[in-house]
C-alpha cells in the first residue's frame, strides 16, 4: 500500500481547543489568568501615572521664577514685556532673557502684582500682552485630568468582559466534533484510486462502496443494504488512511477525519456528545464518509474494569455504537474506522450491522512495491542508472511509508552531495539507512572490538551459507549503523508469507552463528549477541506456544501469562520452558558444527572484513567458492537482489 502522490499538508503541532483555551485564561491554567490580568493592568496603570507626574515635574522649566520676584523685578524696571497665556507668564527682561512664572487663575495680572506693593505707574512701563487659548485646547486641558482615567478604565473592564464572554461561549462548544473535513471540490486534497499503488484486492472491496455512494438508488430498489461500516486492518504504513481518502475522492462526497483519540477528554460526557455531533454534521452532508483513524482507542473490549462504571471511553464507545446503528437505509453515510490491532476491539463493534466488512491492507509484495516507489519517484529527477524493480527486489516486507522514506531518504543523499539526479546508488545506502538508521562512522572500535565483531558476523553469515533453509546472506559490515556495531543482511529469493518450522530452526542457528564464533575463537562471549539472544529466545518460544511446532507439547496453541491471566498450569509453563530451551541448544550445537567443519571460512570472512569492513555478495561468494562451499542460488534467472533485513546484529 502507498501513500499518494499528492503531497500532503505538513503536519502541524496539534493546537489546544479554542474552548479549552478560553476557560484555561478564565481560570488560570496554561496563560495568563482573568485575576492575573486585572492586577498586571492596575499595576501597568499605576507605572504609566508614576512616569507621568515624573516627567511633569521635569517639565517644569529650569528658569521659572516665583511671582514675588516679578513684582520686584516689575518694580525695578527690568522687565520689558511679559506675555499672558491663561495663568501662565513669559517674562522678557531688558537683558534678552526669557523666563517663565505663573499667576492666580483666579485673578487678572495688575491684581496680583499690586498685592505684592506693585504701582499702576510702574506697571505702565511694562508691556503687557495677553493671549487666550482656543476653546479646545482649553476644555482639553481642563478636563483632560479626569477624561483620561475614566477611558482607561472603561477600556480595561471591556477587555475583561469580552474575555470572560469569549471563554463562556467556548464552553458551549466544547462538545462539538473536531473533525477535519476534505471537501470533494477541492482538487489539491483529492485522492483516487490512482493515487493508491498496491492493495488490489482492498481496492476492489472498497469500488462498491463508491458505487453505493454514488448511485444507491439501485441497491436500494432491490432490497440491498450496503455495509453500514467497513474496518480497514493492517500493519501500521500500509496505507489505511490514504484508501479511505480515496473511497471518498471516487464518489466525490465529504470525507469527514477524526482520531479515535480526539473523542476521549477528562470530563465525563465530552465524546459522547463529540460523537453525536459528528454523525449529525455528516448526515447534513450526506452522501459522506466519516473516517475514525486508530478506532482501537476507544473501541476495546468492555467490561475489564478499567475506570469504572462511568469510564469516559465505555460511554464514548457506547454512543458510537448507537449512532452506527441507527442509521437508516437511505441515510447514505458510510462509517470506515482503521486499526493495526483488531484483537482488541469490541466484539459489538464488529457484529453485523455496524462495522459489517472488514477489509485486510497486506504489506505490499515485490510488483506492488514496484508500483509505491514509481509513485514517490514522480516529482523525483532519477538518473538514468536507476532500475526500480532491483529496488523492489531489496525491499521484501516494506511497508508503503517505509518506501516514500526510502525514496526521501535517496533524494536527501543526492541533494547533500549537491547533485542534480538521484542515482541507484543513493536509493541502495537509503535501503540501510531506513532499516538501520545513518552510518555512525565517529563510533570507532579499538582494535579488539573490530576483531570481534568481524568474526561474529562472519559467524552469522557462514552459518546462514551453510544451512539450506536459511536466507541467502546479500551483505555484511562491521560498519555502525543506529545502535548495531555491525549487521548481517539476509534476504529470501522470494517474497514468504508462511514460516516453517526447518526455517525456523535454521534461522535461529544461522542467528547464534556470532554467539558461537566468539565463545570458539575467544574462549568468551561480550555483549554484541544480546539482541540476537532476545531475538532467538522470542522466535522459539513462539514455535511453542503459538505455532505448536513442539514435538513433546504438540499442536496446542498456548496463551501468554500475565498479571490475573494464568492460561496454563506451572506444570506446563516449566514444560514449554524446557522445549524452548531444547530448541535453542540443538541450534547452537548445529551452529558449532558447521563453524567447527568450516573454520577455514570463517577466518577468510573475518580477514576481509577487517580489511575492508564491508563485503557485498558478489565478493563473499566468491570467499565461499574459494573455501568449498557452494553458493545459495535463484532457481529462475533473474536479477541480483540485496538484503532487507539483518540477520544477526552485533
Amino acid at each position: 500500500m502507498a501513500p499518494v502522490s499528492p503531497k500532503k499538508p505538513k503536519g502541524k503541532k496539534p493546537a489546544v481547543p479554542k474552548q479549552v483555551r478560553g476557560w484555561r485564561r478564565l481560570l488560570g491554567g496554561g496563560g495568563p489568568s482573568f485575576f492575573g490580568n486585572l492586577i498586571t493592568t492596575v499595576l501597568i496603570f499605576l507605572l504609566l501615572m508614576s512616569v507621568y507626574s515624573l516627567a511633569a515635574s521635569f517639565m517644569q522649566p529650569a528658569n521659572d521664577v516665583p511671582l514675588s520676584v516679578v513684582a520686584a523685578d516689575v518694580a525695578a524696571g527690568k522687565i520689558e514685556t511679559i506675555t499672558v497665556n491663561g495663568d501662565s507668564l513669559d517674562l522678557t527682561y531688558a537683558d534678552k532673557s526669557v523666563k517663565t512664572s505663573r499667576k492666580d487663575p483666579s485673578a487678572g495680572l495688575p491684581e496680583t502684582l499690586a498685592t505684592y506693593g506693585v504701582t499702576p505707574a510702574e506697571l505702565a512701563k511694562v508691556s503687557i500682552t495677553i493671549q487666550g487659548q482656543s476653546g479646545f485646547q482649553f476644555w482639553f486641558l481642563t478636563l483632560a485630568p479626569i477624561i483620561i482615567p475614566i477611558l482607561f478604565f472603561v477600556f480595561l473592564f471591556w477587555f475583561l468582559s469580552r474575555q470572560v464572554k469569549g471563554a463562556g461561549m467556548q464552553a458551549f462548544t466544547f462538545g462539538q466534533s473536531k473533525a477535519r473535513v476534505i471537501d470533494p471540490a477541492d482538487i489539491s486534497q483529492r485522492v483516487t484510486f490512482k493515487d493508491v499503488a498496491g492493495a488490489r484486492e482492498a481496492k476492489e472491496e472498497l469500488l462498491e462502496i463508491v458505487d453505493f455512494l454514488k448511485s444507491p438508488k439501485k441497491f436500494l430498489d432491490i432490497g440491498a443494504r450496503i455495509p453500514k461500516g467497513i474496518i480497514l486492518m493492517g500493519a501500521p504504513g500500509t496505507g489505511k488512511t490514504l484508501l479511505a481518502r480515496a473511497v471518498a475522492g471516487e464518489a466525490s462526497v465529504p470525507f469527514f477525519s477524526i482520531s479515535g483519540s480526539e473523542f476521549v477528554e477528562m470530563f465525563v460526557g465530552v465524546g459522547a456528545s463529540r460523537v453525536r455531533d459528528l454523525f449529525q454534521l455528516a448526515k447534513k452532508a450526506a452522501p459522506a464518509i466519516i473516517f475514525v483513524d486508530e478506532i482501537d482507542a476507544v473501541g476495546r473490549v468492555r467490561g475489564t474494569g478499567v475506570g469504572g462504571g462511568n469510564d469516559e471511553r465505555e460511554q464514548t464507545l457506547n454512543q458510537i455504537l448507537v449512532e452506527m446503528d441507527g442509521f437508516e437505509p437511505t441515510e447514505k453515510v458510510v462509517v470506515m474506522a482503521a486499526t493495526n490491532r483488531p484483537d482488541v476491539l469490541d466484539p459489538a463493534l464488529l457484529r453485523p450491522g455496524r462495522f459489517d466488512r472488514r477489509v485486510t491492507i497486506d504489506l505490499p509484495d515485490r510488483r506492488d512495491r514496484e508500483e509505491i516507489l514509481k509513485v514517490h519517484a514522480v516529482k523525483k529527477p532519477l538518473g538514468p542508472d536507476v532500475n526500480l524493480a532491483v529496488v523492489a527486489e531489496r525491499t521484501p516486507g516494506f511497508s508503503g511509508a517505509e518506501l516514500n522514506s526510502l525514496m526521501n531518504e535517496g533524494a536527501i543523499l543526492a541533494a547533500r552531495e549537491s547533485r542534480k539526479e538521484v542515482t541507484q546508488y543513493d536509493l541502495i545506502r537509503s535501503i540501510e539507512k531506513v532499516m538501520l538508521g545513518p552510518e555512525r562512522k565517529s563510533h570507532l572500535l579499538s582494535k579488539k572490538e573490530k576483531e570481534v565483531t568481524s568474526y561474529h558476523e562472519a559467524g552469522h553469515a557462514l552459518v546462514s551459507s551453510v544451512l539450506p533453509n536459511a536466507d541467502p546472506v546479500h551483505k555484511i559490515s562491521i560498519i555502525s549503523r543506529g545502535r548495531a556495531a555491525g549487521y548481517t543482511l539476509k534476504l529470501p529469493f522470494e517474497d514468504r508469507k508462511m514460516q516453517s518450522k526447518k526455517q525456523f530452526l535454521d534461522d535461529i542457528a544461522a542467528t547464534l552463528g556470532g554467539y558461537v564464533a566468539e565463545e570458539m575463537l575467544f574462549d568468551d562471549v561480550t555483549t554484541g549477541p544480546s539482541n540476537d539472544l532476545a531475538v532467538i529466545t522470542a522466535i522459539a518460544r513462539e514455535m511453542v506456544t503459538r505455532y505448536g511446532m513442539s514435538e513433546k507439547l504438540g499442536p496446542i496453541a498456548f496463551g501468554d501469562r500475565q498479571l490475573g491471566n494464568e492460561p496454563y498450569s506451572e506444570e506446563v509453563a516449566s514444560h514449554i520452558d524446557a522445549e524452548v530451551s531444547r530448541i535453542i541448544d540443538e541450534a547452537k550445537a548445529r551452529a558449532e558444527k558447521v563453524i567447527g567443519e568450516h573454520r577455514g571460512a570463517l577466518d577468510a570472512i573475518a580477514k576481509e572484513l577487517i580489511e575492508k569492513e564491508t563485503i557485498e555478495r558478489t565478493e563473499f561468494e566468491k570467499i565461499l567458492i574459494a573455501n568449498g562451499i557452494t553458493p545459495k542460488k535463484r532457481d529462475e534467472e533473474g536479477i541480483d537482489i540485496i538484503p532487507s533485513t539483518p540477520g544477526g546484529v552485533a
